[in-house]
Formats: C-alpha cells, structure tokens, sequence
C-alpha cells in the first residue's frame, strides 16, 4: 500500500519527541546444509541448483529437523543470554510470495527456541541493555530477480537455492531509541554471533538482516505510538539512515496534525527514504497453527549442557581480558574484537612478540594499512600473525627501531620473507655500535648551533629536532631512546 510521503520534521520538532525501536533481525546459520533437508546451502550456485522436493514444497516431501542447525541456535540463544525451552513447537506461517513454493515459512511462533534474553551496547560511553523477547528458528524464503530490459520491459525470475536455508530471527524489545543505538546494538549482534561460531553474518550475502518497528511519542508519555515497519534493511548504515528518515517523517505527520499509519514501508537508498509497500500485518492474518510433519524440539538437559560446555569466548569476555591480561586500553580492546578473526589473529602475535600493548599498534594502527590498499580482510593477510609477532618482537628486544620496521612490513606483505630475512638481505638493523652514533650526534650538534643555543635557554622541545635529525642521518637505524639519553647529556 503507498503512501504519500510527508516533509520531514526539523530538528527543533525531532527533539521534543522520543523515537521508541525494535529490531528483528534475521540470522543465516552457518550450517552446510539446509535446515529440512540435504541440500548444500553453499552461495553462487547456479540458479534453481541447490534444490530438492522438500525446498521445492512438492505433495508428499516430508521435512528432517537439521540437529546442527539446532546447536547453532542455541549457542545464539546463550551467546543473548536467553533462557533456551525444553520444548519449542514449529509453526506454519502463512503467506504468498512467489518464492515461496510451499504457500508457508516454517517458523516458531508460541513456543519459540528461547526467550528473555538481553545484550549490552555502549552509545558515548554509557552502557545500556537491550532485552531480547525472543530467538526462534525458521526457514528462508526463495530469492526475487527483477530485471529490466529497455525494449521488452521488466522481467522477474525466482531462485530458489536459498529455499530452506536456516534462519533465527532474534526480537528486540523496544529498548532501543534512537538510530546511534540500533547501529551498536546490531553491531554487538554481529560480533556476538560471529564469536559465537554461529554465522559468517556477511551482510552481502544476506546472511544477516533486519526489519525495524519504529514509533514516535512526546518526550514523557508512557504510550506508544503507532508503529511503521521498515524492512529488509541489509547493511548497518542504511539501517541508520532509514531510522533517521522514519524518525523525521513520523515526527512531521503528528507536527501537522495527521496521523502515522501502522504498515510495511522499504528504504530506498536511491531516494533515501522509506516508501510505503503494504499494510503491517498481524499474527492472526498469517494464520499459524503446529506444524503437523514435525514433531515438538525437545532440548534434554544433557543436550543443553554439551552445548554450554563447547561455547566460546565471546566478545566482552575477550574485551575484559585483554584490558585486564594485556593492559590494553578500552578503546584498543574494543578495536582488537570488531571480529573473532581480528581477536585471533591479535592474540597471537601478541604471544610471540611478547609485547601485547606494541603488538596491539601493529595489528589495529600499521597492518590494517596494507590490507585495506589490497582489498583484504585479516584471515587473508599474506603476513601470518606468527611473523607479525616476530617483527615487534625484534622492536621490542632494539633490534630494530619503528621506523625501520615499518619499513620492512610492507617488503614482508609483497614477499612472504621474515623480518629477520629482509633485515639481513638489506642491511636494516638497528645501529648497536654506540661510539659510531656519538659521532653522528656529535655533527648534528655542530651543524645546529642555533637549535643548542635554543636548548640550552630552556627550549627543550628542540629535543625532538635533533632527534630527527639524527634518525635522517641514520637512515631510521638508530635507537630513539639511546639517541635522546646521548643528546641529553651532551647538550647539558
């Protein structure tokens, strides 16, 4: 159903009333294959390949439970702090969409997976919790491919490789309340579950995505508003910039004396805005009722246990223990779990530099460089963290100084060689014969007699000058603290 989209309210407007958000946000599993059936769940298949009777929803085709699917969400569940149930029912929810063969989703509906889960996000330093109403199990639709052709008009075409795939959807209680704190909350989504083994999350593969309930009161009023749902928001910014315009639009119709309308808008990220696409449907229009060709979940408490036992560390955990173990600072903490790959990757170059604070610059500050220039993430990284570690390590034991070896890290990214290889193939090490580095630092004093005179009547900042200027005449081979203890003493 369009709608005719009203002008957004100013700021002024936007500031007198709070936004009130909940997020449902669909999780592909990380499974091999799909949750009813065989079928591989691998991505860029040919179109309509991945497929078998029971994705196809053909008569007679009888759905098998995935018991990995199974174990994945309940790692979510407990990675949510969710109470996971003993006994969860499958539902049919019903609904037409054209790739949607079987007219149904198989979902959870009254007796979910598990319930009364919460996650932590920190928005400009406050820490808040999201409640978590629920985490359920379903089966993913097919794919729409909408393709326009100048003289023939549009065509559409239906895939249904991604039929059956496994699903959790993870309800937010409206908690949320405003765009800034919808981004962490969702990126804490993604970190948790990605520790947690469960998904890749890869948003361009749509192995993760949310819908939005969003609504609008005055600042103070205990009732809600009416709320519009924006859909298949499939990256975090977009889900930043729909929030913003809903928030704006909502804010602007009450401001001019209409009304918000309960329906199913989408973000256009060509118009940037929501448009609208339907009315919002209730649970009664999808008509659920127990899925007769599967039996109740039943999780025994042995089951649960076995799953607990193999959970990972995830990321506040990890986050905690590196500030507390590594004497790391919040915000490197925080940089160094963006992903388990980073973490991992982290952590081992930290144990063989020996020099977790050192190794954590190199890892966040100096690598990240050359990847990004490549178009490479950190398992891709032609440096093994094993070899990272061993350049700090050769900084932190003097044997090479910063300079040099940010000089060296790139030659280790295009050749695969060692620190200590390209070192001795080039001559790059640090200056250990300290009389050769007090004639250096001797002619710098000379030839800088003015920069003396400025030290010596009290400017001391011109330190950092003649360090400089020692370290050029050096070629980055010498040690700055040496260089500064010796320039010290002989500028007294």
């Amino acid at each position: 159903m369009a709608t005719t989209t009203a002008p957004l309210a100013t700021p002024e407007m936007i500031a007198r009333y709070e936004p009130v958000i909940g997020l449902e946000v669909h999780c592909q599993l990380q499974t091999n294959t799909k949750i009813f059936c065989r079928c591989p769940t691998s991505f860029g298949a040919a179109p309509n390949t991945n497929v078998c009777p029971v994705c196809l929803g053909l008569p007679g085709a009888l759905p098998v439970l995935n018991q990995h699917a199974v174990e994945l969400a309940i790692q979510a569940a407990l990675a949510l702090n969710c109470q996971v149930r003993r006994k969860s029912i499958f539902a049919r929810k019903n609904y037409f969409y054209p790739d949607l063969p079987k007219g149904y989703q198989i979902s959870q509906y009254d007796r979910p997976l598990a319930e009364h889960g919460w996650l932590e996000v920190t928005v400009e330093g406050v820490k808040k919790r999201i409640g978590v109403t629920r985490v359920h199990m379903e089966d993913d639709a097919g794919k729409s491919i909408h393709d326009g052709f100048k003289d023939s008009g549009v065509y559409s075409y239906v895939d249904l490789n991604r039929c059956g795939t496994p699903l959790i959807e993870i309800v937010s209680e409206p908690d949320i309340r405003g765009s800034e704190e919808a981004y962490q909350y969702m990126t804490e989504i993604k970190q948790v579950l990605q520790f947690a083994g469960v998904s890749t999350c890869d948003m361009e593969k749509g192995h993760l995505r949310c819908d939005a309930n969003v609504s609008v009161r005055l600042k103070g009023a205990e009732k809600f508003g009416t709320k519009a749902e924006v859909k298949n928001l499939n990256s975090f910014r977009f889900m930043k910039q729909a929030l913003d315009y809903e928030i704006a639009r909502q804010v602007a119709l009450i401001e001019g004396g209409g009304r918000v309308t309960q329906e199913t808008r989408l973000w256009n990220t060509e118009l940037g805005e929501t448009v609208g696409m339907r009315s919002k449907e209730a649970a009664h229009d999808y008509r659920y009722f127990p899925e007769p060709d599967l039996v109740p979940l039943e999780i025994s408490e042995a089951w649960l246990g076995r799953v607990k036992a193999a959970m990972p560390e995830l990321p506040a955990a990890r986050r905690a223990r590196f500030v507390e173990s590594y004497g790391l600072r919040d915000y490197d903490a925080q940089v160094l779990t963006l992903s388990r790959a980073i973490s991992d990757y982290y952590e081992r170059v930290a144990q063989t530099s020996g020099d977790p604070k050192l190794a954590a610059n190199w890892v966040a500050g100096e690598l990240p460089g050359l990847l990004k220039a490549d178009g490479k993430e950190i398992e891709e990284s032609p440096v093994p963290a094993e070899k990272l570690g061993e350049l700090v390590g050769l900084i932190a034991k003097g044997e090479l100084t910063g300079k040099l070896a940010k000089e060296i890290l790139p030659k280790m990214y295009a050749t695969g060689d060692s620190a200590k290889t390209i070192m001795e193939r080039e001559g790059l090490k640090a200056m250990s014969d300290t009389g050769e580095l007090e004639k250096i630092i001797d002619s710098v004093i000379a030839a800088n007699p003015k920069q003396v005179e400025q030290y010596r009547g009290g400017k001391t900042a011109v330190m950092a000058f003649f360090v400089g200027q020692v370290m050029k005449a050096t070629r980055g081979q010498a040690n700055p603290a040496t260089a500064t203890g010796i320039l010290a003493r002989k500028l007294a």
